[in-house]
């Protein structure tokens, strides 16, 4: 005999059988293209990203879409979901079709961001003693997540993002991210110049990653307010822009070139968090 919650699960969840069904158009071959900068749409895949996801108000839940051996586990996750989000469940080839390639964790759903913030307003709304990591040029979806990842993990406060960044809410950064790209406040705006520019105003203490920078990360002292600036592999920061701020390098083998951008920022954020002192 079926279980209530089965009984509830089977009444609120939708079979399609068919991948063409036009309800599952958002899902369709998401390697090969994105929702992102479809009036905030995006991509969250997997159940971790789906519970970072529901927990945050600044996005909503449009639908999901679970491979039948999941949905069972899933119970708890649509609950919260409000009675309006369809929940469609698809067999395997289904969803293998649908997606474009073997989707194995077997669980997507589309988001939607509300109004996002601007820079000023996030600068605004950091508490007296903050962290912001700013970045510059940071075009790869991979870094980007990571860098998300490793902000989350030191508890940076917010990430600013030059207009010349990519989108975090990309389906592969956000995968890459575990979800901190659905957690971590940021703004993607204007020049890297205008948003340190925003930084000073608001008395920030700013330190400039590279691997020429003058100081090593050990021996700087971060501030009350504290933003670390990371710039793309291989140009790095503008190098007008370093010659104005103070800069600072990870030491490291003089018989390598450098770190990955990633990386870099999981170390530099270790010691300029909280926890550096723990």
């Amino acid at each position: 005999m079926a279980s209530d919650d089965q009984i509830w699960l089977e009444q609120r969840t939708i079979r399609i059988d068919d991948p063409e069904d036009a309800r599952l158009v958002p899902y369709r071959d998401v390697r090969e293209r994105d929702l992102v900068g479809r009036e905030g749409r995006f991509i969250a895949e997997g159940k971790v990203v789906l519970n970072v996801l529901l927990a945050n108000a600044a996005f909503a839940v449009e639908s999901l879409l679970v491979l039948e051996n999941r949905l069972a586990g899933l119970s708890e996750q649509i609950r919260l979901c409000p009675d309006d989000v369809p929940v469609y469940c698809v067999s395997r080839s289904v969803m293998d079709a649908i997606a474009g390639f073997p989707m194995h964790r077997g669980i997507l759903a589309v988001g939607r961001r509300s109004a996002p913030y601007s820079a000023s307003q996030l600068i605004d709304a950091l508490p007296e003693k903050s962290l912001a990591v700013v970045l510059c040029g940071i075009s790869n979806h991979d870094n980007m997540g990571s860098i998300f990842r490793n902000a989350a993990a030191f508890e940076a406060d917010c990430i600013l993002m030059d207009e010349t960044s990519c989108d975090p809410l990309y389906r592969k950064a956000i995968r890459v991210s575990v979800g901190a790209a659905l957690k971590v406040p940021f703004a993607r705006e204007g020049s890297i110049e205008e948003l340190v520019g925003k930084l000073q105003q608001a008395n920030f203490h700013i330190y400039a990653l590279s691997p020429s920078g003058t100081e090593s990360i050990y021996t700087a002292q971060p501030g009350t307010r504290t933003a670390l600036l990371l710039g793309t592999e291989g140009e790095g920061l503008p190098k007008a822009l370093m010659q104005k701020l103070r800069t600072v390098r990870i030491p490291m083998s003089l018989e390598f070139d450098s770190l990955n951008v990633a990386t870099a920022s999981g170390i530099a954020l270790s010691r300029f968090s909280r926890f550096s002192a723990a």
